[in-house]
């Protein structure tokens, strides 16, 4: 972006949608429901994206993915569904189905480094086959009828700058509307230092909005690379995760911690959505992996961060929450 840089707070048009600020949620892969981006949007976000959903799931009408994966929330505009795949008339009939429901953009993973997914010929394996990721992008266009974004690595390898190279193409004859950056290779994961400088690069050579993601764990890290990678907007992943609050730190609507009653009125809010969302008996097993985040944050007990891990009640598990509102750390 040239000429003066924008706050956080601003708003950012990608596409033809304005998104009120630029602090997102980012795809998280098997959490980013429904109620997570709900969340996310009630303490500041501007935009959240799905989980990764997979374009031959809504193709053949599964009825899992159509009923839990995508399910949108009045409250929540506007929302990106991000899809994954590797056949672009499946990918263009997906992003219909993703229209028809209610998304207001479409985002393409292009990062995912896990095996499974790479197999295929989807996510970061997309980074050797620009000719493939370009007509994903295409079929996605041509299905939604709305704004289409990626989400891409940097490269392959430590060293590949193929998304980079990617990106370019993609901004340019692609015709994608955003495009969401992590300046780390795909085999790294999420170890060693998202490379800021490439990004920054990337947002001086194309046009459209680049996002930039990786390593924002804490408001002051995503502050830190909005300078420093001279991107568009940030996107928040794991530094939301039991985090809602970090939102509004971002957009300028929080100057201190949450307090204990804060954290645990918000995490019965997350148990009642769950269980609302799939039921108690599957909430409670589901819910295992949002409890560690919010323990950790109330220096819960190590016996009720035990017992909630090991409970298949969902109004124990309420209780053992409640109970924590005045309780003290016990070593």
């Amino acid at each position: 972006m040239q000429g003066t840089r924008p706050h956080l707070t601003d708003p950012l048009r990608i596409g033809n949608v304005e998104i009120p600020n630029r602090v997102l949620l980012a795809p998280l892969a098997g959490i980013g429901n429904w109620f997570v981006r709900l969340q996310a949007k009630r303490y500041g976000a501007g935009l959240a994206v799905s989980e990764m959903i997979s374009s031959f799931g809504l193709h053949h009408r599964n009825e899992r993915t159509l009923r839990e994966l995508m399910r949108i929330h009045p409250d929540e505009h506007p929302v990106s569904v991000q899809l994954f795949g590797h056949d672009p008339e499946v990918m263009r009939s997906g992003a219909a189905i993703a229209a028809e429901a209610g998304a207001d953009l479409i985002d393409i993973n292009m990062g995912c480094p896990v095996r499974k997914v790479r197999k295929t010929g989807a996510g970061a394996e997309l980074l050797s086959d620009p000719e493939l990721a370009l007509a994903l992008v295409r079929g996605a266009v041509e299905g939604s009828g709305l704004p289409v974004t990626v989400k891409l690595r940097s490269g392959l390898r430590p060293g590949d700058r193929s998304g980079f190279d990617l990106a370019l193409r993609l901004a340019g004859e692609g015709g994608v509307a955003a495009i969401g950056f992590h300046p780390r290779a795909a085999t790294v994961g999420h170890k060693g230092s998202p490379d800021y400088a490439l990004t920054r690069e990337l947002a001086e050579r194309v046009e459209v909005p680049v996002i930039v993601s990786g390593g924002l764990k804490s408001a002051e890290a995503a502050r830190s690379a909005f300078r420093e990678s001279g991107a568009d907007a940030v996107m928040i992943a794991r530094g939301a995760l039991g985090n809602p609050w970090v939102f509004e730190e971002l957009t300028g609507r929080r100057t201190s911690p949450p307090a204990r009653p804060e954290i645990v009125d918000e995490l019965l809010w997350t148990v009642d959505c769950a269980e609302e969302h799939l039921g108690a008996d599957r909430a409670s097993r589901y819910l295992r992996k949002f409890y560690p985040w919010y323990m950790d944050s109330l220096e819960a007990p190590t016996a009720v961060s035990d017992e909630l891990q090991r409970s298949a009640d969902l109004a124990r598990a309420k209780e053992l929450i409640a109970g924590l509102v005045e309780s003290a750390a016990v070593p």
